[in-house]
């Protein structure tokens, strides 16, 4: 399969997965040591405030993800793909570095919980702008069928990245290995990956989009780019829809179910962060294969096949819960959810072609951070208190809405995907057409 692309679109892959990579590796890092670096850099309260403080730190990098979707999206639409991509992977670096030699809480107090808490900010800003600039990178300087395993492998980063973190948080938790050893390691390689990616070059899409392509008809590339930069406020509506389902999966999967664990059969944080690292290499696969799959089976359909099996699963997670009686079982439940998680994983490729060149990134972008922004924040911050007052049931105020309304947005790029074939049949028909009128007139 890779030997279908040609030399710049392989180095693309290579230099765009490896910058992934290594920004999911510093930003997930975190999320899946939080059962120790809370402890040591917020102060030690009640569980109840625990549990907030906890969501507190959970949301922080994903609550201001609009703002950087907001001037990434600038950046990319106006300055360049390739300008992004290298900018959010140094802020990355310039986060891990802060957080690597940052003192505790007990060391300098209160300050210690928010520096932590802007350094995770400053990784939520940084996050949006590189995983989305990627996929369009991506979408961009390739065709389909090659577009859709391409962009797929740009999640399979993200996914091994999150493997990697998990990794070295076990080694942490169970070997004695420095954490700041870790955030200086992915500091420092993520500025090698930020010098590596200078050698991308521009996506021919937006140069034309921007009338770079060809200075000759600079006036009339630019005449046909602002015919096309009108973006359809259904469209907008239904990639929000598809964007909220994974924040939700992954809440569950690895959040919901480590509490339980903690709470219910009295795992410690290095149980929790080794049945994590499980459930992420179970996740890499899962991508890996997806992104395989595109190459004979349309990803829109993949990800409707993943929500019907997905969703009576999750109609039924409340009774499931109630009744499980051992660690093992959870497992079980764990690797059905991130095996078959409702995400828009591996539609990009798809989905980003519906929205205009020089609009892309910015509506991309924002839509993606709002709905992570909303989604998490919602999620982690209410299923404290819905689980309080209903239990396990609480979980169904959350997935229910979500799941139905991420399947709604696939039947509306359903329906574009059948616009866009229709459009490009009748093309055909009339290039026909005129062929034969030609050759009789030649005749």
């Amino acid at each position: 399969m890779i030997n279908s692309l040609n030399r710049q679109q392989k180095e693309a892959v290579g230099l765009l997965q490896t910058g992934t990579f290594l920004e999911y590796f510093d930003l997930m890092l975190y999320v899946h040591m939080a059962v120790l670096l809370n402890e040591l850099f917020f102060p030690k309260t009640d569980p109840h405030t625990a549990s907030l403080l906890a969501a507190f730190a959970f949301c922080s990098a994903f609550v201001l993800r609009p703002f950087g979707a907001l001037i990434f999206g600038w950046i990319g639409d106006n300055i360049g793909r390739k300008a992004t991509v290298i900018i959010t992977t140094l802020m990355m670096s310039l986060s891990c570095i802060i957080m690597a030699n940052l003192p505790t809480y007990s060391q300098i107090g209160i300050l210690a919980t928010w520096i932590i808490t802007f350094c995770r900010i400053l990784q939520g800003l940084s996050s949006i702008g590189e995983i989305i600039g990627a996929e369009i990178y991506m979408t961009e300087i390739t065709k389909p069928p090659m577009r859709y395993p391409a962009v797929g492998f740009i999640a399979c980063a993200s996914a091994f990245g999150s493997v990697a973190a998990l990794g070295i948080a076990t080694l942490v938790t169970t070997s004695g290995f420095n954490w700041r050893i870790a955030f200086w390691t992915g500091a420092a390689i993520a500025v090698i990956g930020s010098i590596a990616r200078i050698r991308l070059r521009e996506t021919p899409d937006f140069l034309k989009a921007k009338g770079l392509s060809n200075p000759v008809n600079k006036s009339s590339d630019i005449q046909v780019s602002k015919q096309m930069i009108k973006v359809n406020k259904e469209t907008t509506f239904a990639y929000f829809l598809l964007s909220c389902s994974w924040p939700v999966c992954f809440f569950f999967s690895y959040i919901y179910c480590g509490n339980i664990l903690k709470d219910t059969f009295g795992y410690t944080a290095e149980q929790v962060i080794h049945q994590n690292l499980l459930l992420a290499i179970t996740e890499f696969i899962s991508f890996l294969l997806l992104a395989f799959l595109t190459c004979r089976i349309h990803p829109l359909i993949i990800i409707k096949a993943k929500f019907f099996i997905f969703f009576p699963f999750s109609l039924s997670l409340p009774f499931i819960l109630n009744h499980i009686h051992d660690p093992s079982t959870l497992m079980i439940v764990q690797l059905f959810s991130v095996l078959f998680m409702v995400t828009d994983v591996p539609a990009g490729g798809v989905i980003y072609t519906h929205f205009p060149v020089l609009k892309r990134f910015a509506y991309t972008s924002f839509l993606h951070a709002i709905s992570r922004s909303v989604t998490y924040t919602f999620t982690s911050f209410g299923l404290v208190y819905l689980t309080e007052w209903i239990g396990h049931y609480g979980l169904l105020i959350v997935m229910v809405p979500t799941y139905l309304s991420f399947y709604w947005g696939i039947k509306h790029f359903e329906k574009l995907e059948q616009q866009n074939s229709n459009t490009n049949n009748q093309k055909l028909d009339n290039a026909k057409v005129l062929k034969t009128d030609s050759k009789i007139k030649i005749a």
